[in-house]
């Protein structure tokens, strides 16, 4: 766990944000992958071109913003077909929790 870039990652009020929005997606974000072929267990990722919408910012922002926070550990990717969807690394979101609280 680097706490330094995820402390980057989220320093960014938009990029919380869409930590947030991803927890409950169902809540936040329209059905996803009506544009795919067939059925895909999406484990609830949601597609870049809903998250930009929810954020009101440029596709090329959000983009920039999931890469950080995929590279700081808080999320995941999976790509079908030329859509790509992102989830939360609840994993590594358990252990920065756990670390603040054992360590902070």
């Amino acid at each position: 766990m680097d706490l330094i870039e995820i402390c980057k990652a989220l320093s960014n009020e938009t990029r919380l944000n869409i930590l947030k929005w991803l927890k409950a997606p169902q809540e936040n974000f329209p059905p996803q992958g009506g544009c795919l072929n067939e059925p895909v267990d999406l484990k609830g990722g949601v597609c870049v071109s809903s998250i930009q919408a929810k954020a009101g910012i440029s596709q090329s922002t959000v983009s920039n913003y999931l890469d950080l926070l995929q590279r700081a550990g808080l999320l995941l990717s999976e790509r079908h077909g030329k859509w790509t969807y992102y989830r939360r690394n609840e994993e590594m979101i358990a252990r920065l929790a756990a670390f603040i609280g054992s360590e902070l």
